[in-house]
């Protein structure tokens, strides 16, 4: 990745799981060039890591605002935090 790089973790919250939102989010973020990992959280949360150009994570975290087709999203919250170079999008699983 080139300087420029941003990096923003977000939390997801509402009906995030179950309804293919992390599928979607690697999706969404190999086509926009974003680096990072999502993966569901205990509490029924999604959460994700955007790395990349700053238009590029902007819109990952726009797109996060409604999720796939059957997501219910309540809440993101959205944290600026120094770039780690990631490379790839990859889901986690807990």
């Amino acid at each position: 990745m080139k300087t420029g790089t941003v990096r923003r973790h977000v939390w997801v919250s509402g009906v995030v799981q179950g309804v293919f939102f992390r599928t979607s989010t690697i999706r969404v973020a190999q086509d926009l060039g974003v680096h990072g990992w999502v993966q569901n959280l205990p509490d029924g949360r999604v959460e994700a890591v955007f790395e990349g150009p700053p238009a590029a994570v902007d819109a990952a975290v726009r797109w996060c605002r409604h999720g796939p087709e059957r997501a219910v999203v309540q809440r993101v919250e959205a944290v600026d935090e120094p770039p780690q170079y990631l490379y790839g999008f990859t889901a986690h699983s807990r």
